[in-house]
């Protein structure tokens, strides 16, 4: 009697690892195939997300505002010009010997601050028809 339970007992023991082997095997290949298909699924959610009137609207206004707010600089760049001149006058009516070396940093100045405001109006154009 106790020989049989013991062969019982290792049958079942036998049995229950044989069970918890497939449980590990099947339900891995069953994850593959299923998050392949879930992949296959969202990537097409995520196209098809794209391709709505509403998703174009929302990115061409949002191309508008970039493009607003990146041009928004040119204001910045006459506004440091206006600076800069006025520097130069109020300088050279306190020392007027020194025009010429105020005259080269205004110049300086001047383009410093044109080349922003281009950059500025160039990342407008870029964001507007390079995007």
């Amino acid at each position: 009697m106790m020989e049989i339970n013991y062969q019982i007992c290792l049958v079942l023991r036998t049995f229950r690892y044989t069970m918890y082997a497939q449980r590990l095997v099947v339900p891995l290949s069953r994850a593959i195939v299923a998050r392949s298909a879930f992949r296959a699924e969202s990537m097409l959610a995520a196209r098809a997300l794209h391709t709505t009137v509403a998703r174009k609207d929302i990115d061409s206004a949002a191309k508008y505002i970039g493009a607003g707010a990146a041009t928004v600089g040119v204001a910045g760049s006459g506004a440091g010009i206006g600076n800069v001149f006025g520097a130069l006058v109020i300088g050279y009516a306190r020392n007027p010997s020194l025009k010429q070396q105020l005259f080269s940093y205004a110049i300086l100045g001047f383009a410093l601050s044109e080349a922003m405001g281009l950059f500025c109006l160039s990342m407008g154009f870029m964001i507007l028809f390079a995007l």
